[in-house]
């Protein structure tokens, strides 16, 4: 049986964390985004399916290249940032699912149905995109998950060769510099948005 986490621990990873608009000129190197998808993979998705396909963003080309498909604001944000993921989702998952789930024939429930893969590769490559922002506060690093920019051109221009994936969301990742972010946003208490049935 696990035990709860620390006060220390969960200030990191939810209560004082926050979205960074900036970040101090500090590198993150290749090790620290392997160690971000060794924890990152462990998170749930249905079947195992993980559906997620990341791009990590680390040359002045290939930030340029992305930033000229953002919105102004969010494109400053890229060429500044250490380092942007753009977390994708491989449309076509369930190829792997063999491998992945061998518990069940699980291939044969979505290569039939791209309704359901579709709608499957969304929202666990979203789940795997937050698994990511945690994964990243766990190892010290701070975040800037955003949308404002063409998904379609993205796609062409950072998945031209892997044709069933799409991209979901993008998000910077460094060391946050508080000179950049707003005063904490409304965190309403559990009465307002929850019940108990």
């Amino acid at each position: 049986m696990s035990e709860p986490l620390s006060n220390e621990a969960l200030d990191q990873l939810f209560r004082t964390a926050r979205t960074y608009n900036g970040y101090v000129d500090k590198p993150v190197s290749e090790e620290q985004l392997h160690a971000i998808w060794d924890l990152m993979k462990y998170g749930p998705t249905s079947a195992n399916c993980l559906p997620a396909r990341i791009v990590w963003v680390t040359s002045d080309g290939a930030k340029e290249k992305l930033a000229a498909l953002a919105l102004p604001a969010n494109g400053d944000k890229i060429r500044k940032a250490p380092v942007t993921a753009i977390i994708g989702m491989d449309l076509e998952f369930y190829e792997n699912l063999p491998e992945l789930f061998p518990h069940a024939d699980a291939k044969s429930w979505f290569d039939s149905n791209a309704e359901l893969a579709h709608a499957t590769a969304f929202r666990n490559s979203s789940l795997q995109g937050a698994y990511f922002i945690l994964a990243a506060r766990a190892l010290g690093l701070d975040t800037g998950p955003m949308s404002g920019f063409s998904n379609e051109a993205v796609d062409a221009a950072f998945f031209a060769d892997q044709p069933a994936v799409r991209s979901n969301f993008i998000s910077t990742l460094g060391y946050g510099d508080p000179a950049t972010i707003f005063d904490r946003s409304p965190r309403p208490g559990f009465d307002r948005f929850n019940r108990i049935a």
